[in-house]
């Protein structure tokens, strides 16, 4: 990535490094904030923090995890101001006639509700799911970005998938209410 004589990181290697896993961060961000705009306010900053430590990313095992750290340290934190109480969640929900349209209503309908019962789940279980089933990240990454024992991320995992599915099969056997 660098030649003897560069002393600085170009624009261009820096975007090569940091494009691959910008809708990660992006997605951490959104599942932490809740709010799209809060999202990318969050993702632009880390990108802007990124490229100010744009010359101390090689030293870095890996960017990303580093990035992610960043983003998770940095949304809790809007989480904890004073801010973050205006957060609100905007639904729009429509139904029409149409049986595959219905069909679409109905999906939509299920991935809201998983979306919602994760934003109920205290905050480690939210991390290490969207880490793990979202994300696809293995143990050992989450280990290191969470900084916890393999035991706690399988425990919080299990959890909060256990949690998820007790709310969804609770749903879909009494309705929406």
């Amino acid at each position: 990535m660098f030649t003897n004589n560069q002393q600085r990181m170009k624009q261009s290697e820096f975007l090569n490094v940091v494009l691959p896993f910008k809708d990660k961060l992006y997605r951490l961000a959104k599942r932490l904030l809740v709010s799209s705009e809060e999202a990318e306010d969050a993702t632009q900053e880390i990108l802007m923090k990124l490229w100010s430590k744009k010359n101390k990313i090689e030293g870095y095992k890996s960017a990303e995890a580093f990035a992610m750290t960043m983003t998770k340290n940095y949304c809790l934190d809007r989480l904890k101001s004073k801010q973050a109480s205006n957060l609100k969640l905007v639904h729009s929900n429509y139904s029409d006639d149409s049986s595959s349209l219905q069909r679409q209503v109905e999906a939509r309908d299920s991935i809201d509700w998983v979306q919602r019962i994760m934003e109920e789940l205290p905050e480690q279980q939210k991390l290490v799911l969207q880490l793990r089933d979202v994300e696809q990240y293995d143990y050992e990454e989450i280990e290191a970005l969470l900084d916890m024992k393999p035991t706690a991320i399988r425990v919080a995992l299990s959890r909060a998938r256990k949690t998820i599915r007790e709310k969804l099969t609770e749903k879909h056997r009494y309705g929406i209410g």
